[in-house]
């Protein structure tokens, strides 16, 4: 029907407001129309309870019988702490059903879209589907690749250095790129950086400046445990979830003040992703440093690289924005293609994908 990708198209940017911020469940919108009117919409709220449909059909009430429904991503068929959404959908006597993209979980996975059929609901499949997947990418690959996706941010000089000679590193990006990074870390479910970004620049890795939500997971990717309690990510932690990884080290004084402490192969970066798949998160932002970067790329596990590049130029004796790879042959360099290029203030963002 011509409307259809009107209203996904709405539904889509509805869901788009749960990125970040309903882990481990997806970011997913639904919106209830009938004679032309909508009727009740709702996202996944924050936390992955209630789900989209549950909120818009609680909106809608007896709205909903006779009507459109547009979701994001196929109704659940599963029991979990909540009844599934394609029975609740069929309760409230929804008439048509249009759906972007099949849910890939094997406990949906066209589960959802057979029992709608099945109670004779009139079910599309495929409407905005790309837009679909771009949204739900973190939480398929989670599911397919037993990862979250994975975003690289840099932000370096003209010529790729991330800190002058001396380690100074505020600011090579103006404030609007920097509110810009904000808004990014918003929409990812954490934010990490390795040890020695921690150690150096001592962030607090939080989104300011966008009001009252929920704060990604802070990750620091560390061999040893071998970090300060002076570090603003340890004094915060127990106000804002706070994460290490390591292979090593006593973990019994960082859990005493509110980190949780993972334990796995830090030397490798895919045993590391794929352990933080297992905890739920979909979406990971990785602000660096140049070491950890530069091994992410190597291994092929960069999904997406946000490139900041300011107007200046510090030389040879600045710090690059990546640390040895052991690259000798060209043949052997990541590859990525650039798909967006944009002015952020004074700076200039470009993204590439593998």
């Amino acid at each position: 029907m011509t409307d259809d990708g009107r209203w996904m198209d709405a539904a889509l940017a509805l869901g788009a407001r749960g990125l970040g911020r309903v882990w481990p469940n997806p970011a997913v919108g639904c919106i209830l129309v009938r004679d032309g009117r909508v009727v009740g919409r709702g996202r996944t709220a924050d936390g992955g309870r209630p789900h989209a449909e549950a909120a818009a059909l609680s909106q809608a009430g007896d709205a909903a019988r006779g009507a459109t429904a547009y979701v994001t991503l196929e109704p659940c068929a599963h029991h979990g702490r909540t009844p599934p959404c394609c029975d609740a959908l069929i309760a409230a006597g929804v008439a048509r059903v249009v759906v972007a993209m099949t849910d890939p979980d094997a406990r949906t996975d066209g589960r959802g879209l057979e029992r709608l059929r099945a109670a004779g609901i009139d079910v599309a499949v495929g409407v905005r589907e790309g837009r679909a997947r771009a949204l739900q990418s973190g939480f398929v690959s989670r599911v397919t690749r037993g990862r979250p996706v994975l975003t690289l941010k840099l932000a370096t000089t003209l010529d790729g250095r991330i800190a002058t000679a001396t380690g100074e590193s505020r600011w090579i990006t103006g404030p609007a790129a920097r509110a810009h990074v904000h808004a990014q870390r918003g929409r990812h479910d954490a934010v990490m950086v390795g040890a020695g970004t921690a150690r150096a620049d001592d962030p607090r890795l939080t989104v300011r400046g966008l009001g009252d939500r929920p704060q990604p997971v802070r990750i620091v990717w560390t061999t040893a445990l071998d970090l300060s309690a002076t570090l603003n990510l340890i004094r915060t932690a127990r106000d804002v979830p706070t994460w290490f990884l390591h292979a090593a080290g006593d973990p019994a004084p960082f859990q005493d003040v509110g980190v949780r402490t993972i334990l796995t192969d830090t030397t490798g970066p895919a045993a590391v992703l794929a352990a933080l798949g297992r905890t739920g998160l979909t979406r990971i932002y990785c602000e660096g440093g140049g070491t950890l970067a530069a091994m992410l790329l190597r291994a092929g596990l960069v999904d997406r690289l946000d490139l900041y590049t300011a107007g200046a130029a510090v030389g040879a004796d600045g710090v690059p924005g990546l640390g040895g790879s052991g690259i000798t042959a060209l043949a052997d360099a990541p590859r990525l293609a650039l798909r967006d290029v944009r002015p952020i203030g004074p700076d200039l963002l470009s993204v590439w994908e593998p």
